[in-house]
């Protein structure tokens, strides 16, 4: 079982996540940055993480992470239901 209260698990990952897509719908909204300065942001992320960047060591997790940000940058949910 998954403990709810491990900063360093999934749940920790996904809390991140919410963060960082709201604070850029949040920037876009305001009219602080443009979309396209908010697409930049998750293309760029994306890009890292495909030419081996943080997870070289784990490529399945950059794999995912790119899915993730590229189903954002599509304007899906970033998980799909199970």
């Amino acid at each position: 079982m998954t403990n709810p209260t491990d900063v360093h698990g999934p749940a920790a990952g996904l809390a991140a996540l919410e963060i960082c897509e709201s604070l850029l719908l949040a920037l876009t909204d305001l009219k602080i940055i443009g979309e396209r300065e908010a697409r930049g942001v998750l293309e760029d992320a994306a890009a890292a993480h495909r030419n081996g960047g943080a997870f070289v060591r784990e490529p399945d997790l950059s794999l995912a992470i790119v899915a993730i940000l590229e189903r954002i940058i599509a304007g899906r949910t970033p998980i799909p239901p199970p």
